[in-house]
């Protein structure tokens, strides 16, 4: 079973900076693109970063030039700098697994529990 467990996250005063890790385990043969959501109560999951098997990265708009996204083997990592109030919200990881199961391999696509950011002077 895969699992993906994340760490990181609390509370910051803007302009400030936060780190995010998480680490997939399980029966795990590969791992395809890994990313990071966020979402606010009582708006969609909306995606913040990803970045690709090979080291290509995404970012939304809003996060450019002050999130870094980084992976090292199972575990990716969302370094964020230059913290705003409108970046608080409860940060999703994100990771579409290739793994082995009773029955062969399996491609599933997996998500944290979610870590709670809140940037608040």
């Amino acid at each position: 079973q895969v699992q993906l467990v994340e760490s990181g996250g609390g509370l910051v005063q803007p302009g400030g900076s936060l780190s995010l890790s998480c680490a997939a385990s399980g029966s795990i043969i590969r791992i395809n693109t890994m990313g990071w959501y966020r979402q606010v109560s009582g708006k969609q999951r909306e995606l913040v970063a990803a970045i690709t098997s090979g080291a290509g990265t995404n970012y939304a708009d809003s996060v450019k030039g002050r999130f870094t996204i980084s992976r090292d083997k199972n575990t990716v990592n969302l370094q964020m700098s230059s913290l705003k109030p409108e970046d608080t919200a409860v940060y999703y990881c994100n990771a579409a697994i290739v793994s082995r199961g009773p029955y062969g391999l399996n491609l599933g696509d997996y998500w944290g529990q979610g870590t709670q950011v809140t940037v608040s002077s």
